[in-house]
């Protein structure tokens, strides 16, 4: 990984940590407004939140690379060691139903590596902020509490975080495969809450995410100490050319191996 100097990685972390607050704030006052509804408040609130992060790391930092879900993407950014990679409004269906469980993702990654990040949950009046870089991991929540560290002891009972409303047959077998109950919550960084704030201890996820859904959330999970991996226990890489990013496992390392395994026996590897 590129050399980043600890007077960059204070610079970047609240520069980070300010703009997602900022997107927050912007994004919770379009609802807050009631100007709009259902799907045109979920458009206007991507856009408000999209424009205002890609002008202002832009202008802050114009050397380096950006990948949002908002924008289109350039290949320009493989070529750059540093890409900022967001998501201005992760749950836009939670977010348009009036709901708590929406965030605001922002992370810089370093040569393909998670970096340093941002995840604020702004319904939540919550922030989980964390840097990554090894021998260099912190982490940290603004809003009360702390995050919980992924040598924390889990509960006799696995909960397990899934979506609100599809739960697919491999799902169903993990939860058996694990004994776990199912937490049913939106957005991938408000899942990733749900384990770093206590409401949850395993998420897994097989299809339909994309770099920026997690980035940020697993940039927090691994300076927390937790397991962040694909289904098979390989680690992610970022800034690719193909931002797909479909495969999640968060846990405790303790776990670990015994949710890797239950995910082989319930199905999620197959096609």
């Amino acid at each position: 990984m590129t050399d980043i100097t600890p007077e960059e990685i204070e610079r970047e972390l609240e520069f980070a940590i300010t703009v997602a607050q900022a997107a927050g704030r912007r994004v919770q006052g379009l609802r807050e407004a009631e100007r709009w509804e259902g799907k045109m408040l979920a458009d206007v609130g991507d856009q408000a939140a999209d424009g205002y992060l890609q002008g202002v790391i832009a202008g802050r930092y114009p050397e380096d690379g950006i990948l949002s879900e908002e924008t289109a993407d350039s290949p320009e950014r493989l070529s750059i060691s540093r890409a900022w990679i967001i998501d201005p409004l992760d749950g836009t269906k939670e977010y348009s139903q009036l709901r708590e469980d929406w965030a605001v993702h922002v992370a810089l990654t370093v040569n393909n590596e998670c970096a340093l990040g941002a995840v604020d949950l702004p319904a939540q009046g919550k922030t989980m902020w964390a840097v990554s870089l090894k021998g260099q991991e912190r982490c940290g929540l603004v809003g009360g509490g702390e995050l919980i560290p992924g040598d924390s002891e889990a509960p006799e009972t696995i909960r397990m975080a899934c979506s609100r409303s599809h739960t697919p047959p491999w799902m169903e077998k993990l939860q058996g495969e694990l004994g776990a109950s199912l937490v049913r919550e939106g957005s991938v960084g408000n899942k990733v809450s749900t384990l770093l704030l206590g409401r949850a201890d395993v998420y897994v996820h097989k299809v339909g995410l994309k770099e920026w859904d997690t980035c940020a959330p697993e940039t927090i999970a691994r300076a927390a100490g937790w397991h962040v991996s694909k289904l098979r226990g390989e680690p992610h890489r970022y800034n690719q050319a193909d931002p797909v990013n479909h495969e999640l496992v968060i846990c405790r390392p303790a776990v670990a191996e015994r949710v890797l395994e239950a995910v082989a026996a319930c199905g999620a590897l197959e096609d």
